[in-house]
């Protein structure tokens, strides 16, 4: 059983703010590439990629890449975010792994009230026996099928399977857990956090934006120095549907009032 996301940030463009700021700067210079980098101190780094947010010149930002390694989210979850589609997403395949003793996802609500609690564990052991009885019935007959077109035991055996768990795995709900890694330039994930950090976004994806956004500004504080909702930038865009808490996003990512 799992209840929340476990993220590493597995790899990033190294520098990765002094590549952004290169990135601005032979946009305004006439620095050729051998001596873009030159005289790129810390400070002159903060400068431009501080300049990039003020002016909106976003495409140099997209220059830095990072890498992260995300486990027991929900097959819910990856519906959301694979809706961000300047990404690139590696899964844990439903058709090559089989879900023997599935792990899945509990959502808080129903985590805190016992009966539904209850009924949600029970739902999730149905699912896995109808998992596993489907998948030896079909596997039966595919082995079967296999070993009359002359494939030795060890190979039906193996291709049953695999060909039992591709149907087998219909009956498998939402909240079965995943993983995946998951690479999105640093204007990907900008507009990732606008959208994931929000208060009126799904709770999982919301908790596992979070935990990537504190992964990415330890790496690179100044790049990510305005991420999150978009209320920290200024009014909230959500209208008539806006969570009203504006003061207290604010408060818990430490901006200004």
């Amino acid at each position: 059983m799992v209840r929340l996301a476990n993220v590493m940030l597995l790899a990033y463009t190294p520098g990765p703010e002094k590549v952004v700021a290169a990135s601005a700067k032979l946009c305004y210079s006439p620095s050729s590439i051998s001596t873009v980098c030159q005289g790129l101190t810390e400070e002159k780094t903060a400068a431009f990629v501080e300049m990039l947010s003020e002016i909106g010149h976003e495409s140099p930002i997209e220059h830095a890449s990072f890498t992260f390694g995300i486990e027991g989210v929900s097959r819910s979850l990856l519906a959301q975010i694979t809706r961000h589609r300047i990404a690139s997403y590696s899964v844990q395949s439903q058709r090559y792994v089989a879900e023997r003793a599935f792990e899945y996802v509990i959502p808080p609500e129903i985590e805190k009230i016992p009966e539904a609690r209850k009924e949600f564990l029970e739902a999730m052991e149905e699912d896995q026996r109808h998992y596993e009885s489907l998948t030896e019935k079909l596997k039966a007959v595919h082995r079967k099928a296999f070993l009359e077109e002359g494939k030795s035991e060890a190979q039906a055996e193996r291709l049953a399977e695999k060909k039992a768990i591709e149907d087998a795995r219909f009956v498998l709900p939402n909240a079965c857990a995943t993983k995946m890694i998951c690479t999105m330039n640093a204007r990907s994930l900008l507009n990732f956090f606008s959208h994931r950090c929000c208060n009126r976004a799904q709770w999982e994806i919301r908790e596992l934006a979070e935990q990537m956004l504190a992964l990415v500004k330890e790496v690179a504080p100044n790049l990510f120095a305005y991420a999150g909702p978009p209320c920290l930038r200024g009014g909230c865009p959500e209208g008539k549907m806006s969570c009203g808490k504006m003061k207290q996003v604010r408060e818990k990512y430490g901006v200004e009032k």
